[in-house]
């Protein structure tokens, strides 16, 4: 089977089968995963993603083939993440005179 073949033959339902047993190192069935088997489902992960995945996490392979790397900032967005801010943190201002330093 080609990579074509595999890609066109490949659900997402079995794209995420194999990539939880690539995180893992276990099959849904909780057999583990030999080495040849974790290297060659990680290379069909990654192939996927590289067809499939318009939604880049932080590092993984977005649709075209290339690398994604998202910033924290993009991450906490993503999440839902909100910075605290403390209102006595805004008011604390570090004064020094000219012979402190």
């Amino acid at each position: 089977m080609d990579v074509k073949q595999l890609l066109d033959a490949m659900t997402p339902e079995v794209y995420q089968r194999i990539s939880t047993a690539v995180e893992i190192g276990k099959w849904p069935d909780g057999s583990v995963l030999t080495q040849e088997q974790r290297d060659s489902a990680q290379q069909a992960v990654m192939l996927y993603q590289s067809r499939h995945n318009d939604n880049a996490e932080h590092m993984s392979v977005e649709a075209g083939g290339d690398i994604k790397f998202k910033s924290k900032a993009e991450l906490k967005r993503d999440f839902g993440v909100k910075e605290l801010v403390l209102e006595s943190d805004l008011n604390d201002i570090a004064r020094f005179g000219h012979g402190d330093l």
